[in-house]
């Protein structure tokens, strides 16, 4: 008996499903529509055992529903742009194109071998200029609507890298891919306005049919809708500001306040900017990241403006006013009343500069009096003491109860809050997809028109220069508006998580020139 032939066998019926494109989709109206995605992969060079893993899973469903009718939709495609490419072309003395290209041709070569039933036909990568014109258009079309804008802000920045980390690309305070310490950082950036559909994403979570109710509690608390209030308190000995403005999410903790906390970034702290302490401690938090997680666990340190905020609810009580590397200037106000009974943060703070820690919430059934507050906060739930007319009452009574009162008395007013935040796309690299905006020369921004798209990379490009590759290059930065006046091209390129935020849709009509989808 003849011996199996693996690969004879395996090639045999390849060549077939190829020549016949078996697996290839088109429009059949009289079939149920299935369309079976997987996470299209990144082209590092080799398939690994978790690709194989993954698109096996992905297979045996795609071909469970061709046998039972359906007409299947299972293509794939490329996540071709980013840094890892950049690097590895550097390193290799290539361009990122060619690297990427070699690396696609050895990974679809390998998939193949998998006898995957993928519709090929549908092949799509994002560094392909037919892909990222269409991202580009978006762009413009969110320009348009106010829903994509540039400001001055804060960012993850990665010395190493020389660029901007998402927050999810921050791990214990390090760059994802480097393993730097991530450093908080200046600079001007764009943004996708996704803060403004905060309240629209929560409702339609009830919608997800089928979804585990995990996952659905995880995009709940990632929105995080949460209930504050703005709090005024006024400055003692007023100067050129009057009052500071508070945010917090536990007003019914204010009996128990012990100092005023304000973002390097407020405006009473620029009155400081003349000082050389001053100048030194901002430099100090310049050397922390900008994620929750890197605000929890940097030593907590402060500068003493010696201003003094008087209590709203109690006058006799003055209250001195830090500025703080814990407080941001983007989240509420940028300023914060400190409770350090209550909060961790606060407290240790307030260890740090022994200040006072007056617990105002208590466990329920327990003594007041043997109640005490030493290294850790007390962030439960419980009932309010040492505080005046709010005594007695459950966290949540409390906290009804304290606006009320505060908006009675015009000191203060109910304010709603999302963790959520906008998109910061803005990559200070060369292999990503150029932002089709330019700039005159008052800076002002301009689309770019949308018949003059793709606006594509410079194939001649240094990726040896020291920062930002297409801000170094010669002549390719510099254009013309139509008005003839000299213009300067947006040099950051866009963040790859915008590439892979959309491919779903390409996949559906990949060679559609007119539309992204």
């Amino acid at each position: 008996m003849e011996r199996y032939n693996i690969k004879n066998v395996e090639k045999k019926w390849q060549d077939f499903w190829s020549e016949k494109k078996t697996n290839v989709v088109n429009v059949d109206k009289k079939k149920k529509k299935f369309y079976c995605l997987e996470m299209f992969p990144y082209p590092s060079g080799k398939i690994h055992m978790g690709h194989v893993r993954n698109y096996t899973i992905g297979d045996v469903l795609a071909r469970y529903k061709k046998l039972r009718g359906f007409n299947v939709l299972h293509p794939m495609g490329w996540d071709s742009f980013g840094l890892p490419a950049e690097n590895a072309a550097r390193e290799n003395n290539l361009h990122p194109k060619d690297w990427t290209k070699k690396n696609i041709e050895t990974m679809k070569k390998q998939l193949k071998l998998l006898g995957l039933s993928l519709d090929w036909d549908r092949e799509i990568s994002t560094c392909d200029p037919e892909y990222y014109k269409h991202q580009q258009e978006f762009f413009l079309e969110l320009f348009e609507k106010d829903l994509v804008y540039k400001k001055d802000t804060y960012v993850n920045w990665d010395p190493a890298e020389q660029t901007v980390l998402a927050n999810e690309q921050v791990i214990n305070g390090k760059g994802w891919r480097s393993g730097t310490v991530v450093e908080r950082k200046k600079l001007s950036q764009w943004f996708f306005n996704i803060k403004k559909f905060s309240q629209s994403l929560l409702d339609e979570l009830q919608n997800l049919k089928n979804w585990p109710e995990k996952v659905k509690l995880m995009q709940k608390n990632w929105i995080g809708k949460s209930y504050g209030c703005e709090i005024n308190f006024q400055i003692d000995k007023k100067n050129k500001f009057d009052k500071i403005k508070v945010f917090t999410t536990r007003p019914d903790t204010i009996f128990g306040a012990s100092f005023i906390a304000l973002s390097v970034d407020h405006p009473i702290a620029k009155n400081f900017e003349g000082s050389k302490d001053f100048l030194s401690f901002k430099s100090e938090c310049s050397k922390m990241g900008t994620t929750e997680e890197a605000l929890a666990n940097a030593e907590k340190i402060g500068f003493n403006t010696d201003l003094f905020a008087i209590h709203p609810l109690k006058n006799k009580i003055k209250l001195p006013v830090y500025i703080a590397n814990f407080v941001l200037m983007d989240y509420g106000t940028g300023a914060i009343f400190g409770c350090p009974a209550h909060d961790q943060r606060d407290l240790d703070f307030a260890n740090k500069y022994k200040l006072k820690v007056l617990p105002v919430v208590k466990p329920k059934n327990m003594d007041a009096t043997k109640f005490v507050i030493k290294n850790e906060a007390f962030i439960g739930d419980g009932i309010l003491f040492n505080s005046d007319f709010l005594n007695n009452l459950t966290v949540n009574k409390a906290i009804e109860k304290i606006i009320k009162v505060i908006t009675k008395k015009k000191l203060g007013k109910k304010k709603i809050t999302f963790r959520l935040k906008d998109w910061g796309v803005s990559r200070q690299r060369y292999w990503g997809c150029p932002i089709p905006i330019v700039y005159n020369g008052k800076g002002q921004a301009f689309p770019v028109k949308k018949k003059d798209l793709p606006v594509l990379l410079p194939k001649d490009v240094n990726l040896n220069v020291t920062g930002n590759p297409l801000d170094k290059h010669p002549t390719w930065k510099f254009t013309k508006l139509s008005s003839g006046e000299k213009a300067i091209r947006e040099t950051d390129t866009l963040d790859t998580f915008v590439d892979s935020s959309w491919y779903f849709l390409r996949f559906c009509s990949p060679k559609n020139k007119k539309y992204g989808y």
